[in-house]
């Protein structure tokens, strides 16, 4: 099993590029429920 343990979202301000819904959305695919 692999699991993201740090992700920089679009809140970080020069390090993100992920949205927060999108990467849910994701993880919900992945069958990721944590």
């Amino acid at each position: 099993m692999f699991v993201h343990l740090h992700l920089h979202t679009e809140y970080s301000l020069l390090d993100g590029a992920a949205r927060i819904k999108e990467a849910v959305a994701a993880a919900k695919t992945f069958n990721m429920p944590a």
